[in-house]
């Protein structure tokens, strides 16, 4: 076990030097690093919120607003369902309170309709799995009544997958954005974490998580009086949008849409920063470019209003937005705004409208203040080991100290070249590295001290002090690891923060404990040639 080849030794050394390497740019200007030749590693320790500041953000579902649009949506359903043929009389359709209600003319029909709408129960799966749970309850009276309701399960179970939904969608726009290390999680029932370290003005942050995103291409009724419109009277199948102009603009638009968002592929935003304008480009997908095929080939309305979130943004010919399987969004685009509308577009539409619960920006104050307790509390962990060791341990207790601070360095520059963020329970982590790198060593000693005592020689009492605690050291640093992983996975937030230090100090543990000491104590009784046991 003490013996150690030159191809060993270069190994173990080659990692050391590639861990100081890669934290340099960590504790060097970032001048001197920009210097360096491109080949080197130039990536930094990424701090959390906890230590470098910036924004926190808390959303939930707009309960009231998603109820009553989902009850305007069911409306429409309800009224499809009665009218298939042979269709069932009724009267009253319409939202009343927190339920659609109708009334059957026909009692006579009562069972049809009550079989026909119990199939609208919008049968919704929870997040954490388990049995489908109807998302609405039908209740029909004898006199023909019939009323819809959200179910409290059902609400609960829909509102937890919107929940879900939008953590995806609203993860992937924030990693648009090109911030490091962002958080978006789960935060109790029916919320949604928002962190984005190292962010000071929340400003574009809030408009690209606050827009439901949904795009729409409707064909514009150029026939349709606006005047007539503006009073309430539409042609059926059509509504009425207005632009985000100053004053807005009015259009009369077919309601259904020609194109959504769903139907864009590969969309990008072109800009010109000189003149500060942009605008989007896209390919459609072949089921878009069939839908497309079905307008272009009537000759139908010839121009299209382009609406986000039901806000008109632009009004085209159908010819100048669409170009084959493509197309472009010209609007009137600043160079940001056309790629905050490229990011919406590309992430896709939230399923619900989202309120913002709080907002707060935390300062690099704070942050400076963790880092330097944290630090201090580190330094004085760590000099109490060492003192504890050489006491203990002697010359032993030395070697083990260096090969603490090796370990530290490489957990450092393992955190730097995965990216992974630093947080103040990391730091914590660190600091129970630290206990857990000499603990491997305290059973290599100590398994020494009793080959000693049983009268081996020293040689022979450190060579199998190694290799009998080996397994030991081996099964203690597993063990912690798989508790570290599920920490990873099940946790979020500060606990992860805590799991990413411990786990990839588990692996730096077993490298320098196992080979960075030995070859330390190697050394040493190669050139000392020691007669009894130091410890």
């Amino acid at each position: 076990m003490l013996f150690f080849s030159r191809w060993t030794i270069a190994a173990i050394l080659a990692v050391i030097l590639a861990g100081l390497i890669a934290l340099l740019p960590t504790v060097l200007s970032t001048a001197t690093v920009s210097a360096w030749p491109s080949f080197l590693a130039k990536r930094q320790i990424v701090l959390g919120l906890d230590l470098q500041g910036g924004a926190y953000l808390l959303y939930g579902v707009d309960r009231p607003n998603y109820v009553q649009s989902r009850l305007r949506t069911l409306v429409g359903a309800v009224n499809e369902a009665l009218q298939r043929e042979p269709a069932i009389a009724f009267t009253g359709l319409g939202v009343q309170g927190d339920a659609v209600q109708v009334r059957i003319s026909d009692t006579a029909r009562i069972a049809d309709a009550r079989a026909r709408l119990a199939a609208l129960s919008g049968p919704v799966t929870p997040p954490s799995g388990g049995a489908a749970i109807d998302e609405f309850a039908v209740m029909i009276g004898s006199d023909g009544v019939a009323r819809i309701a959200f179910s409290d399960a059902g609400l609960a179970a829909r509102l937890g997958v919107i929940i879900y939904q939008s953590i995806a969608v609203i993860g992937r726009r924030v990693a648009e954005l090109g911030l490091s290390e962002p958080v978006v999680e789960r935060k109790g029932r029916d919320q949604i974490l928002v962190e984005a370290p190292g962010l000071r003005d929340t400003a574009q942050l809030k408009d690209i998580i606050d827009q439901p995103g949904e795009l729409a291409f409707h064909l514009v009724d150029a026939a349709a009086s606006i005047d007539d419109a503006l009073q309430g009277r539409t042609p059926p199948g059509t509504l009425v949008l207005v632009s985000y102009d100053d004053p807005p603009e009015t259009f009369v638009v077919v309601a259904a849409p020609l194109l959504t968002s769903a139907d864009l592929v590969d969309v990008a935003a072109t800009v010109d920063l000189e003149a500060d304008t942009g605008a989007v480009g896209f390919r459609l997908s072949p089921e878009g470019i069939g839908k497309l095929a079905a307008i272009t080939g009537s000759g139908g309305p010839s121009e299209v209003a382009i609406a986000l979130d039901d806000q008109v943004i632009a009004v085209s010919p159908l010819a100048d937005v669409f170009s084959g399987d493509s197309g472009r969004i010209d609007g009137d685009f600043s160079a940001s705004g056309a790629g905050d509308l490229a990011v919406l577009l590309r992430s896709g539409a939230l399923p619900a409208q989202l309120s913002n619960l709080e907002e707060r920006t935390v300062g690099p104050g704070l942050g400076a203040d963790s880092i330097r307790a944290g630090v201090v509390a580190a330094i004085v962990g760590a000099l109490a080991v060492a003192i504890f060791m050489i006491a203990a341990y002697g010359l032993l207790g030395l070697a083990a100290d260096i090969a603490v601070l090796v370990n530290v360095m490489l957990i450092l520059a393992a955190m730097a070249l995965l990216q992974a963020t630093l947080t103040l329970p990391g730091i914590a982590g660190i600091v129970l590295t630290i206990g857990m790198a000499v603990d491997a060593n305290v059973l290599i000693y100590e398994r020494i001290r009793e080959e000693a005592r049983a009268g081996r020689s020293t040689i022979a009492s450190i060579d199998a002090g190694f290799s009998r605690a080996l397994p030991t050291i081996l099964d203690a640093n597993i063990t912690t690891l798989i508790a570290a992983v599920v920490l990873f996975f099940l946790g979020s937030g500060p606990v992860r923060g805590f799991a990413v230090t411990v786990a990839i100090g588990v692996v730096t543990t077993i490298f320098t404990a196992v080979l960075v000491t030995r070859l330390l104590v190697a050394a040493w009784v190669r050139y000392a040639r020691p007669t009894s046991v130091p410890i």
